[in-house]
């Protein structure tokens, strides 16, 4: 069967049991005729494996198991490759704890075709634009993210609010465009590079107001080091704007 009009929704994991069995009823509460892709990192807290016992049970979810932690650049890449290669319409990609929320999801699926307006390549779910926020964020974090993304923003040339989430609709057919052998980005500054790459590539942007909810379950991922190299990644990309290359 086609999937040239089906969305795959994409989620990378590792550790994240806890969570998971209740998104996924959620993904489906709200989008039940997409496709769902599990890209998990062969996570010790059988995450992996439960993934397999549901796609033997439900035809809509797939599962991709790698050998370890490879980084959520690398992750969503793989889940881009798998919506070209499977021929989807949209690839929607969002977090497995739930600071995603899945009440979104129709609305960022009805921004790739705006009424009375071109289609769009890439529909961001915002936390800065009007409608859109955070919760449960101590002042640091919210600080250290608006300068993260004025930073990106400045550097970059890009347009949207929010160039770090991760909340994102993705028109397939552009993906195809992109060389993702290229990437410089593995972690943190990956959401940024990908959204300059699809600028260079002539990509339409809109922005969907979120609510980002900061996990209630498991453990964050955050790591002090990747993010300083995400900063560094974003000066070299930067650097390209100038020089052209």
């Amino acid at each position: 069967m086609s999937n040239a009009e089906t969305t795959l929704i994409t989620v990378a994991t590792y550790n994240e049991i806890e969570n998971l069995p209740t998104l996924v009823e959620e993904i489906f509460r709200f989008a039940p005729d997409a496709h769902l892709l599990v890209v998990d990192d062969n996570s010790p807290d059988g995450t992996g494996r439960w993934v397999t016992e549901q796609a033997a049970r439900d035809p809509r979810i797939h599962g991709l198991h790698r050998s370890g932690k490879l980084g959520l650049g690398t992750a969503t890449i793989a889940a881009m490759r798998y919506s070209i290669e499977h021929g989807y319409r949209y690839m929607l990609n969002m977090d497995a704890d739930f600071s995603h929320q899945p009440k979104y999801l129709p609305d960022l699926l009805r921004a790739m075709e705006p009424a009375g307006g071109p289609p769009v390549d890439l529909a961001v779910g915002s936390r800065y634009v009007p409608g859109g926020g955070v919760e449960n964020w101590p002042l640091k974090r919210y600080l250290m993210s608006w300068g993260v993304n004025f930073y990106a923003r400045t550097l970059l040339w890009l347009g949207p609010k929010d160039t770090s989430g991760g909340y994102r609709c993705y028109r397939v057919s552009k993906l195809k465009e992109i060389d993702f052998d290229t990437f410089l980005s593995k972690g943190y500054s990956f959401q940024e590079e990908m959204m300059w790459r699809l600028k260079r590539a002539g990509a339409r942007f809109a922005e969907v107001p979120i609510v980002f909810v900061d996990r209630v379950r498991g453990q964050s991922k955050i790591n002090m080091k990747e993010a300083w190299r995400a900063v560094w990644i974003l000066a070299r990309l930067g650097l390209k704007n100038f020089t052209g290359i």
